[in-house]
């Protein structure tokens, strides 16, 4: 980036070419805010130093760009020698640079008027302690941030996934969740929250929880859950049925009378599997504890002696459909 160009820009002279080139520039690499960072020193000195003037800026300003055209064309005749801008206003790109410093940091702080910490679980299931000491524990694909000052903003955003919360008590500073627009609040319990598909759960184990959505709060004790749809926005609590939610912390799928749906999804998510239900099946339910660590065909042929189905590969895709 030239220091002609940066100059341009400051006066306002640029094209949008020009302009975005700029912008990208600035956004490429934190080490160019370094270097503003120290150009900022330089610009302060050179303030102290400059005489005051009771010469109308903006006149004085233009003024000089019209003797610095007339000089510029006078260099370029015949016996006279060019040289370079930067040479000639030092103090100028001094300024320059340092108004455009300025400005990308204040674009920054603007936009990310919050700094947040990101934490993500590829595909693993990890455990983080956080720095009020609670601790998250992060389903396989799932992302969440949380504020960097976490000892006083006990803020979190789940970006999608699922995760466990065990929150370390702290009554001065609640721990608040923010899932789109719901925000879960508690002081210290432990509870799971799911974010995906437009769909949000959050099932309480330990303590109260109190989800806010638009306006309206409810007051969720341990066994209790909450599902809230995007389409409908509502706050409908209900008693929890099965532990299958905790599978990816404890490894073991816990089910009682659960829709055979739903546990498809489950096991989707656990083994990175396709698979599929004959429409026949949507109403089904099970009953039973089967193991994560076990292999996924060996779950499979326990369902399917269970429910008296069959499952069939393509190599892709696992049907479950009525034993003939």
């Amino acid at each position: 980036m030239t220091d002609e160009l940066l100059i341009k820009f400051l006066l306002k002279e640029t094209s949008e070419e020009e302009t975005t080139a700029i912008e990208k520039w600035l956004a490429a690499d934190p080490a160019n805010l370094s270097a503003f960072l120290e150009l900022e020193k330089i610009w302060e000195s050179s303030q102290l130093l400059a005489p005051k003037s009771p010469v109308n800026e903006e006149t004085a300003w233009l003024n000089f760009k019209e003797k610095l055209s007339q000089k510029e064309k006078a260099e370029t005749m015949p016996g006279h020698q060019v040289l370079q801008l930067k040479r000639n206003y030092n103090w100028i790109k001094v300024a320059a640079v340092f108004i455009l410093a300025i400005g990308a940091w204040v674009a920054y702080e603007v936009l990310t008027p919050e700094k947040y910490m990101d934490l993500a679980a590829n595909q693993e299931v990890i455990i983080q302690k956080l720095p009020d000491g609670s601790e998250v524990t992060l389903n396989k694909k799932s992302a969440l941030s949380y504020a960097s000052d976490f000892k006083t903003d006990r803020s979190v955003r789940l970006d999608s996934g699922e995760v466990f919360f065990k929150v370390a008590p702290d009554k001065s500073h609640p721990f608040v969740i923010k899932v789109d627009q719901i925000s879960v609040k508690v002081v210290g319990t432990s509870f799971n929250v799911k974010h995906k598909n437009q769909q949000t759960e959050v099932i309480v184990e330990t303590g109260i929880v109190k989800v806010s959505l638009k306006g309206e709060t409810i007051n969720l004790v341990a066994g209790e859950r909450v599902l809230i749809n995007a389409s409908s926005g509502k706050l409908q609590k209900e008693q929890n049925q099965d532990q299958l939610y905790s599978y990816y912390r404890t490894r073991i799928f816990v089910l009682n009378n659960t829709p055979l749906p739903k546990f498809t999804e489950v096991l989707n998510q656990a083994y990175d599997a396709q698979i599929k239900l004959d429409p026949a099946l949507k109403n089904l339910t099970l009953t039973t504890t089967l193991k994560l660590s076990e292999p996924l065909d060996y779950n499979l042929d326990i369902i399917c002696q269970a429910l008296n189905l069959t499952h069939s590969s393509n190599g892709k895709e696992i049907l479950l459909s009525n034993r003939k």
